[in-house]
């Protein structure tokens, strides 16, 4: 036997020929890029294996920590990204080779205010750790702001009117560091809509319906009864009272909205006899979200079904049916109350029936569950 010092430990070694013994290397992986202050974690190996190893992880060839190996050789190290650096790591005689991080600058930026006409409304931006900030703000399309601060702004928003607002945000740091932007958007509207209601504010709130995947034919700016039907959509999915009328709380709901995810992959319909809405799924994604009405007695079936039978237009007084099960489908009916009030189909609005018709073929699948 023979002894040798690798990476400050003593290792034994069986007695061979010189030329077999396989060099140590050291290696060291990080990502790519970061955010500043973000934690980043570095790995590496001594190969072949080498346990309880002492490494030593430089940044800028100043050390900024130690990691041990384990039995297979890797160790971990994790530190807080502080700028545009190369890590190397070095064991004894071993070294690794250079690795870059590339960092951007944190962007922070948020929108303090109720989103009330008349109330205060105003912009928050910051930039770490260095760099100007450059922010456009765009009311209705027309640009009101585009301004360089140094490192942080407070912007007042206008709220004398209904209003949308878009909100660029962009770090401009130092040579070696990454750009950095970010795109907010906010809204000033009336605190209360109800049927009937026109305006600016109804505009605000069709749009936002419509880009959370909720079912309306346009964006007019009247609060009819198709914007009151996907208000009440929208209320049930998330757990909201089913009033069809929007509130303080509604508007808070909307700006923290996402779409509404299946619970089944694929493309199908979903129908919540608890909830009473319906999900369109086309390739695992909502397209569309629907206000439905089941069963008065509850007698919807639950369970996967198949539809079997499509008729265009009128079927009796059902529009548009699909069936899935016996005599019950889901169909365009006049009447499409936030409760359920049919005699065991799914209803639902006449303007969306042709739409879903036209989507779903023979033997394609319909989910009902509570």
């Amino acid at each position: 036997m023979r002894r040798a010092a690798v990476c400050g430990i003593l290792v034994a070694f069986a007695a061979a020929p010189a030329a077999s013994a396989a060099p140590f290397t050291l290696e060291l992986g990080a990502p790519a890029s970061a955010t500043y202050g973000d934690t980043i974690t570095l790995r590496g190996r001594v190969a072949p294996p080498l346990a309880d190893a002492q490494v030593t992880i430089s940044r800028d060839g100043t050390a900024v920590g130690t990691a041990t190996t384990g039995a297979d050789g890797a160790f971990v190290f994790r530190t807080r990204a502080e700028g545009p650096a190369a890590y190397t790591a070095t064991a004894g005689e071993l070294a690794s080779g250079a690795v870059p991080l590339a960092v951007r600058p944190r962007l922070s930026a948020h929108v303090v205010g109720t989103g009330v006409v008349g109330r205060p409304l105003r912009l928050v931006a910051r930039v770490e750790p260095v760099g100007p900030l450059r922010v456009v703000v765009r009311r209705g399309g027309r640009t009101t702001v585009a301004r360089t601060f140094e490192g942080s702004a407070q912007i007042r928003l206008s709220t004398r009117v209904a209003a949308t607002y878009r909100i660029d945000l962009a770090a401009e740091p130092p040579a070696g560091w990454l750009p950095a932007a970010r795109t907010l958007r906010a809204s000033a509207v009336l605190p209360r809509l109800t049927l009937g209601s026109r305006g600016q504010s109804v505009r605000i709130l069709e749009s936002r319906l419509r880009e959370l995947h909720y079912a309306l034919p346009s964006v007019d700016g009247y609060y009819g009864l198709e914007t009151y039907q996907a208000v009440l959509a929208f209320q049930k999915v998330n757990r909201l009272p089913w009033t069809g009328r929007v509130d303080a709380r509604v508007w808070r709901a909307l700006s923290r909205a996402s779409v509404p995810r299946p619970r089944y992959p694929g493309t199908h319909i979903e129908v919540s006899k608890g909830h009473q809405f319906l999900l369109l799924v086309q390739n695992g994604q909502v397209a569309q979200v629907v206000h439905v009405s089941t069963g008065a007695t509850g007698n919807t079936p639950l369970g996967r079904w198949r539809i079997y039978r499509k008729v265009t237009g009128w079927d009796w007084v059902l529009w548009y049916p699909m069936y899935f099960l016996r005599g019950f489908a889901i169909h365009g009916y006049p009447s499409v109350p936030a409760y359920p009030a049919s005699h065991g189909c799914v209803r639902v609005p006449m303007w969306i029936a042709p739409g879903l018709y036209s989507r779903m073929r023979y033997g394609q699948t319909v989910y009902v569950y509570w």
